[in-house]
């Protein structure tokens, strides 16, 4: 094996006859990743992965990472282009991390989602940087619930100021966002370790300067989304981890404070995800448009990702999608998900436009085929 599990099973397969059973489902892993490959022309991305994972074993359905290549001609890749971008990728993924930020807020009853924060400043200074609101529109006074749903930045420095670096720090390595994750694969991405401090606080607190790989946002989502039940992402079927007593690392009753909130990012006007609001599936999630770093500061391009669970009422999946360095779409038709008509041409380079639209696709796609498929044990 020169790669993947091949690779990291290769002294065991040499050991034994018995077969290695994957997790991934190839219909559902050939379907995400055509989707994958059409959005490629579309959004002329450098590259994008998608994630499919059950949020209550953490058995993987499907992981793709586009472009990818022949394997048995893998030899001949030197281009880094052609990493996996799932597992070995290492992003700052902006405003998907806003969830935890409330989570964390509401495990440590700092907050509840009706706590309000009112006067809220359109631009925070915080040494030599400023903090703004993406959206100028967003209004001064706003509950826990809308901050989230319309993804206030101030407002998520606010709930990050009251919970202080200790707590956030805390919620973060209890997910598994901040150290590199323990996988059925060795071509893990290690996440940056940097250093805590005011400034610091405030741009984790909404995804900024803070990074991580799209297989840890999938684990973490999961966790916050099943009712606060530690899982480990897998590529490997084990029976008996189905029937092991589950270990609770977030309080009861979380999960379903937030995800009503995540369902009501894709069905209301005021939330970034409405594309992804495909009938009978009943999605929620957050978006998360972050610019790329460059030495000295932060370049135009741009990672869009978007963090979804479904069905909301009792969470089974968990579907990421990133877009490494899309750009807008002149040609492009949107079919709008709540109201008749369509548009054309990608009005802004955010998640809420590029990859919401791919995971709606997607989930039309799979939907159909995980409903008779993967019905929960």
């Amino acid at each position: 094996g020169i790669s993947g599990l091949e690779k990291s099973f290769n002294e065991k397969l040499k050991q034994t006859n018995e077969p290695l059973k994957l997790t991934v489902d190839t219909d559902i892993q050939f379907l995400i990743r055509e989707e994958l490959v059409k959005f490629q022309s579309i959004f002329r991305s450098k590259g994008s992965t998608a994630i499919l994972m059950n949020v209550n074993n953490g058995e993987i359905i499907s992981l793709v990472s586009y472009p990818d290549f022949d394997l048995n001609k893998r030899e001949k890749i030197v281009d880094l282009n052609f990493i996996n971008r799932a597992t070995k990728g290492v992003y700052e993924l902006g405003s998907v991390f806003k969830t935890f930020t409330v989570a964390a807020g509401l495990e440590e009853e700092l907050i509840d989602t009706d706590t309000e924060f009112l006067n809220l400043e359109k631009r925070l200074q915080c040494g030599k940087s400023s903090i703004s609101e993406y959206d100028n529109k967003i209004p001064s006074d706003l509950t826990v619930e809308q901050i989230l749903i319309r993804s206030g930045n101030i407002g998520s420095v606010r709930i990050g100021q009251k919970l202080e670096i200790i707590k956030l720090k805390a919620f973060l390595e209890k997910i598994g966002i901040l150290s590199k994750i323990n996988f059925d694969i060795e071509e893990v991405g290690e996440p940056i370790p940097f250093k805590w401090g005011k400034c610091k606080l405030a741009t984790v607190s909404f995804g900024h300067g803070i990074t991580t790989t799209p297989l840890q946002l999938a684990k973490a989502y999961a966790i916050i989304s099943n009712g606060g039940f530690a899982v480990e992402p897998s590529l490997i079927k084990n029976e008996l981890k189905n029937y092991q007593k589950k270990k609770r690392i977030i309080k009861a009753g979380i999960s379903e404070k937030i995800n009503p909130i995540l369902r009501k990012i894709v069905t209301t006007k005021e939330g970034t995800a409405g594309f992804v609001n495909i009938e009978g599936y009943e999605v929620g999630g957050k978006t998360g448009t972050a610019q790329k770093t460059i030495v000295g500061g932060y370049s135009k391009a741009k990672v869009n990702t978007f963090a979804g669970i479904f069905p909301t009422s009792n969470p089974k999946y968990v579907l990421i999608v990133l877009l490494d360095e899309p750009k807008t779409s002149s040609d492009y038709v949107y079919e709008y998900k709540n109201k008749k008509g369509s548009y054309k041409g990608t009005p802004f380079n955010t998640a809420g436009w590029t990859s919401v639209e791919v995971a709606g696709k997607i989930i039309e796609k799979i939907g159909p085929i995980l409903a008779t498929k993967h019905m929960e044990n």
